[in-house]
């Protein structure tokens, strides 16, 4: 049967999503958990990747197993699992099912904080220049009338297009803290930290909104501001179409 993860994690001590050869990463402590319940080998798939450093509030991964599992599976992985990673549920889905490719939509979330805090080091970019959020929701919301972001992705990379429906892009404030919401059907390697590098750089009034759209228009990377620290941003919600997953008893 083929099963689908909900999980949280903190991305601080892992080299990404993906399995690499000579460094920790998410999907390899999870395969390494899984085997430990499931006694047998694991291959799994995310509905997405993120880079080293970078944290998710919901991602999917599938597996398969023989195996018929309950909640008490999940109970067991978590009990394995390292206190970074946490399986919130267990689904059962459909055989031809891709936690990647069924995906409807995908949402992340970059964090600031204005003020230095020992308890958001890792867990938020620290940056206590001024900035005009007014200016920056102005240009954000530039990106809905576009599709394609090749100005904003990493330069090395296989796709086969830059295409990326944006479906809401903005900024909302409380108190020292700013977070930067984004929800497209797809994102390119490293989009959404080159977007909140320019748009800081908006903020700061060294972008006009002029020149934020001529960036996108550019389609060259090396117009687009640097790429916002890894700690800041969150994958935080991945969605997919109604009854696609079964929650297990």
């Amino acid at each position: 049967m083929k099963y689908f993860i909900d999980l949280s994690y903190k991305g601080t001590n892992y080299h990404g999503w993906q399995i690499q050869t000579n460094a920790p990463s998410v999907q390899e402590t999870i395969e390494k958990a899984l085997k430990t319940i499931l006694r047998h080998e694991v291959t799994t798939l995310g509905s997405g990747r993120t880079d080293t450093g970078v944290h998710a509030m919901q991602q999917y991964m599938q597996f398969e197993t023989e195996n018929l599992l309950s909640n008490k599976t999940l109970i067991s992985l978590n009990g394995v699992l390292p206190k970074d990673i946490v399986v919130n549920s267990l689904y059962y889905v459909a055989e031809n099912a891709s936690a990647r490719f069924d995906a409807l939509s995908r949402s992340y979330e970059y964090h600031i904080n204005q003020q230095k805090s020992p308890f958001s080091e890792e867990l938020s970019c620290f940056f206590p220049k001024k900035i005009d959020l007014e200016l920056m929701n102005e240009a954000a919301a530039i990106l809905l009338n576009h599709v394609d972001f090749q100005c904003f992705s990493k330069v090395k990379t296989t796709v086969e297009h830059f295409g990326c429906i944006i479906t809401e892009a903005y900024f909302e404030q409380n108190d020292n803290k700013i977070v930067f919401h984004i929800t497209a059907n797809r994102f390119l390697r490293g989009m959404v930290r080159a977007i909140v590098g320019t748009l800081l750089n908006v903020g700061l009034q060294k972008t006009t909104i002029e020149q934020f759209e001529a960036i996108i228009l550019s389609k060259d990377r090396r117009n687009a501001g640097m790429a916002a620290p890894p700690e800041g941003l969150y994958l935080s919600k991945v969605i997919y179409p109604d009854g696609f997953l079964r929650p297990i008893e």
